[in-house]
């Protein structure tokens, strides 16, 4: 009997049938898509000096092509898309985050090093400068109707030259059309499409003093009644790094990002560089005044308002579980589909109407109140009433979810041991607290410490209430949380100082890392007590 041949293993795509020959190629050729753009993705990161980015990137393709390619690892394809976004969209912004927590980046620190390094030797606006002892040309200006401008130079030995901005010296104005008859001192009296500026028109015109004319390599400017070449005004010292302004004879040396001179330390360049600190942005956290002193109290208030936020959300959600868990509600389905109104709705849009409920002039909150009792509470002008509101949008917007979850929890708990405890002569209030809330904690605990873990850091609510107001200080309010305080600092001061701002980021998640421990401790308490129950 003939032996029956084996079908031939696919040793690139293992599967239960051979892959196709256009499926194949078609797989092949978007690895080859992916590998070109990612050569370009980080050809442009080594140019911006985006080290870290660039080695990711390179692994992550790397991971994909052995992915794609190799036998034994072909079955991760199938979450090497996730693995790539949790790379690039989670671990380099941590990463990231915490480096930026040891530097000085923000305003005024913005770029590199060399970066800052490279915009002083550059040849343009205030990089450049006239030396004493320039050879001078004489010179006509003239202007065209839309703006441009033109001189015309003579130099010492006679020569002439036309000189536009942006364009190489041309000598007795080659290549421009309608050059009009010479006067006495050898400039054009017309040239097509321009004015000649008289001595009076030159002196009002402030435009075309900052004008460079020429290219790099013949930048002409400007200088009183004559014009004379540019030269670039900074040179740089590698060996000491040091700047040196030609035009003063000043040295400046890089002292904490700034290059500050060797002889006044008030006078600096503009501009700096990012360096490391250290724990500098940590010390200066604890015990700057300006910073620590709002912080005491926005860490307070922080956990306040998450403690808070969870416990009133649970407690109304736990009251309409308990109302509609109970058969002699009538028409309990309908009022349990409206309760769930304020969780259809986008949390934004509910908190911009609960400022207009509250507002003190027009709301009908603020109105109703203030004819019941002659006063309204001012919900955004004092601090504790300020609180109040945020806290009520809070439990207006979180109660239904807690509904949700508490309702399905009851429903898992077992009705024998209700009847058990009326045989005991255990009363409503007995039955709750000993039976119904142990047991419910234990299905909704972990719930607990997520949403507070997720009030610890709900910045949508407390900017779009009052942007963390009534102010406590410029930076802080007396409604700021944490999050929302190193926003403060990082973007909405008129400065940035992200490396304070990732300073701050990397102790609340410290915090909230602690918190949540010892919530999941108290979790495993409640466990235990469902299991002697």
């Amino acid at each position: 009997m003939a032996a029956i041949s084996q079908p031939q293993k696919n040793v690139l795509y293992p599967s239960s049938t051979p892959a196709s020959p256009v499926g194949l190629i078609l797989r092949l050729v978007g690895i080859a898509i992916l590998d070109a753009f990612a050569i370009w993705f980080v050809s442009q990161l080594i140019a911006d000096q985006a080290w870290f980015l660039a080695f990711l990137v390179v692994i992550v393709t790397i991971g994909f092509n052995a992915f794609f390619l190799s036998e034994r690892l072909y079955p991760f394809r199938w979450f090497s898309p996730g693995l790539a976004l949790m790379i690039l969209m989670v671990v380099y912004p941590m990463v990231y985050t915490i480096y930026v927590a040891f530097t000085n980046y923000g305003t005024g620190h913005l770029r590199t090093q060399e970066q800052l390094v490279q915009s002083f030797l550059e040849p343009r606006g205030s990089n450049l400068y006239i030396p004493e002892g320039a050879t001078p040309y004489e010179f006509a200006a003239y202007r065209s109707e839309d703006g441009r401008y033109l001189l015309w130079l003579i130099d010492e030995q006679g020569n002439a030259f036309a000189a536009a901005p942006g364009e190489p010296l041309k000598a007795n104005g080659e290549g421009i059309e309608g050059i009009g008859p010479l006067d006495e001192d050898g400039f054009p009296e017309t040239i097509q499409g321009f004015e000649r500026l008289n001595r009076i028109q030159l002196a009002s015109d402030d435009t075309i003093n900052t004008q460079i004319f020429g290219t790099a390599e013949d930048s002409i400017g400007i200088s009183g009644r004559n014009a004379a070449r540019f030269e670039l005004r900074y040179s740089y010292d590698a060996a000491s790094n040091t700047i040196t302004d030609l035009s003063t004879g000043t040295t400046y040396t890089g002292i904490e990002g700034i290059y500050t001179s060797t002889t006044d330390p008030n006078d600096t360049l503009p501009g700096g560089y990012y360096v490391g600190v250290g724990l500098g942005n940590f010390i200066d956290l604890f015990t700057s005044p300006a910073i620590s002193g709002p912080l005491i109290i926005i860490f307070v208030w922080t956990v306040m308002h998450a403690l808070f936020a969870v416990l009133l959300t649970f407690a109304l959600g736990l009251s309409f579980a308990l109302v509609f868990n109970s058969d002699l509600v009538p028409g309990k389905k309908i009022l349990r589909s409206a309760m769930l109104i304020p969780y259809a709705i986008p949390a934004f849009i509910s908190v911009l109407i609960w400022r207009g409920l509250l507002s003190e002039q027009l709301g009908p909150i603020s109105v109703t109140v203030r004819d019941w009792f002659g006063w309204s509470p001012p919900w955004f002008t004092d601090a504790f009433w300020a609180r109040i509101g945020v806290l009520l949008v809070q439990m207006w917007l979180g109660f239904p979810y807690m509904m949700l979850v508490c309702m399905g929890a009851l429903q898992s708990i077992p009705s024998e041991i209700y009847e058990a405890s009326n045989v005991d002569g255990a009363n409503a209030w007995q039955r709750f607290w000993s039976l119904t809330l142990p047991l419910l904690l234990v299905s909704v605990g972990p719930i607990l410490i997520s949403s507070f873990a997720f009030n610890f850091n709900n910045f949508g609510v407390i900017r779009l209430y009052n942007q963390g107001g009534p102010a406590i200080t410029p930076t802080a309010g007396w409604t700021d949380i944490l999050i929302s305080y190193t926003y403060r600092l990082a973007f909405a001061a008129g400065t940035t100082d992200y490396g304070l701002a990732s300073a701050i980021t990397i102790v609340i998640f410290f915090i909230v890392l602690v918190i949540t421990v010892i919530n999941f401790r108290f979790t495993g308490a409640w466990e235990e007590v469902s299991q002697n129950v």
